[in-house]
Formats: C-alpha cells, sequence, structure tokens
C-alpha cells in the first residue's frame, strides 16, 4: 500500500539557522556559495512536525532522494550546518552547468560529477579549518568520521595524522585529488557488471593517497541512483571537458571562475 504523499515545509538559507558558521568565516568561498544559494531563492525541506521528526529519517530520505531538482537537504528543523549550506551550493552549481531539456535526467556522469565536487570540497575544508577553528564542530563529526573510515582501511594513526597535515599544507591540492578520485571511483564500479570485478576496480585505486577515504563517501548510492535515475546515453561533453579542466591545476580557482562569478554576477 502507497502511503498517503505529504508536504514538505519549504525554506531559504535565509530562512534557516546556519551551526558553526563562525568557523566559516575566514573561507570566502563559503560566502560566494551561501550567497548563490540566497539569490537563487534555493528551497531546502523540513520535516513535517507531526509525526516527531527524526534525523535518521532525514538521513535516510537524503541519501536515496538527492537529485538537483528535489531541491536541498531535508532537514529535522529551521537548523542546518554551515558545511551542508555549501554541499548544496556546489549540487545547485553543478545542476546549473550540466542542465538538460525538461523531462530528461542528469546524464550518470553529471551526477557523479556533482557529487564529488561537492564532497571533496569537505576535505578543503577541513584543511581550511585545522589550525585556524578547533573549536568547530564540523572538525568535531568529520574528523573520527574520516579516521574511522582510514583505519578500517588499513592506515595507521601515524598515517592518518601525516594525512591530514597534507590536507591541512594545502586544502586545494587535497580537494582536486579527492575530487579525481570520487569521479574516477564511482565510474569504474558503475561500469561493472559484477561484484568481483568491481573489487578489481577498487583495487587498481589503492595507491591513491586518499584512496583510505574513499568509503567515508557513500558512493554505492551514487552508483545506485545513477543506475536508475541517470540518462547512460554516452558521455555528456559538458562533463567531460570539466573534468579534464578540473586535473589541471586549480581546480577551485576554475570552478570560481566558470561556476561561481556567473552565477554572482
Amino acid at each position: 500500500m502507497i502511503p498517503n504523499a505529504v508536504s514538505f515545509e519549504r525554506r531559504t538559507v535565509d530562512e534557516l539557522t546556519i551551526g558553526d558558521e563562525r568557523s566559516f568565516r575566514h573561507v570566502a568561498l563559503y560566502s560566494d556559495l551561501k550567497a548563490i544559494l540566497r539569490r537563487s531563492r534555493y528551497p531546502f525541506r523540513i520535516l513535517p512536525k507531526t509525526p516527531p521528526a527524526r534525523t535518521d529519517r532525514a538521513l535516510l530520505l537524503n541519501l536515496t532522494f538527492w537529485a538537483p531538482d528535489e531541491g536541498g537537504d531535508v532537514l529535522v528543523d529551521l537548523h542546518i550546518e554551515a558545511d551542508v549550506v555549501a554541499h548544496a551550493a556546489w549540487h545547485h552549481l553543478a545542476a546549473r552547468a550540466f542542465a538538460t531539456h525538461p523531462g530528461r535526467p542528469p546524464s550518470v556522469h553529471a551526477l557523479f560529477l556533482g557529487e564529488a565536487i561537492a564532497s571533496a570540497f569537505d576535505v578543503y575544508l577541513v584543511g581550511r579549518l585545522l589550525g585556524h577553528a578547533p573549536r568547530s564542530t564540523f572538525l568535531e563529526t568529520q574528523v573520527p568520521a574520516m579516521a574511522e573510515a582510514a583505519f578500517a582501511a588499513g592506515l595507521s594513526e601515524d598515517g592518518f595524522e601525516r594525512l591530514l597535515e597534507q590536507i591541512a599544507a594545502d586544502p586545494d591540492c587535497a580537494f582536486r585529488d579527492l575530487r579525481e578520485l570520487l569521479y574516477d571511483a564511482t565510474r569504474a564500479v558503475f561500469a561493472c557488471d559484477g561484484c568481483e570485478e568491481a573489487y578489481a576496480a577498487l583495487v587498481d585505486f589503492d595507491g591513491h593517497r586518499f584512496s583510505p577515504l574513499l568509503h567515508r563517501y557513500e558512493i554505492s548510492n551514487w552508483v545506485l541512483y545513477a543506475r536508475a535515475h541517470g540518462d547512460r546515453d554516452g558521455v555528456d561533453s559538458r562533463v567531460r571537458d570539466v573534468d579534464l579542466a578540473l586535473r589541471q591545476g586549480d581546480a577551485l580557482g576554475w570552478l570560481g571562475a566558470n561556476w561561481i562569478d556567473p552565477a554572482m554576477a
């Protein structure tokens, strides 16, 4: 039996209370990303108050229904964390860049690239906040989650500390490298027909410095969603061109000039 549909309340970023925003005050890109959501009146969805809103239910919905045209993250109430604001803005910008004709789904590669950019930006933020905002609640949640994934992948405590030092020393490079890994690994798994083939594809990335963090990200959800809802007809040339540009050096600088600046103009 299909349950009766409910309507979520929609709120813009200016109508939400943003947590941990003081920790991001020195990150200029964050201010621009928030401003883009404000200008576009980007909607976030709020769970109904009855029955009582639950964090676990919001998480399930966010992991299952993450298409850009669905709106921003499903929120339990009118509170949102600053990193989620940035994540939503990157998805919004990717949707603008790879827009399709009405009624046509985005390509699977557009879905993967948008998610890779949004997710890799978290590591950039970790690098920017380490040493600048040690009391950030974002760091309090992200670093332990990164450590758990890294230790499960076999990285030692000393190895993880060195990885954090590298991220803090060059957050832009960390973004570029993780974005490439997430995009390449997701495409590789998507192209596989079975478990053994997918395993071999994942092993090929073991030499990447961020491979111990790969399973921190929900790439299985990305693959399953793309298989169900993405357009598989060939490679979107726009996605290919952006991917190649981001591999050339200053990935965030390119995104700033080609995605953020036009959206701010």
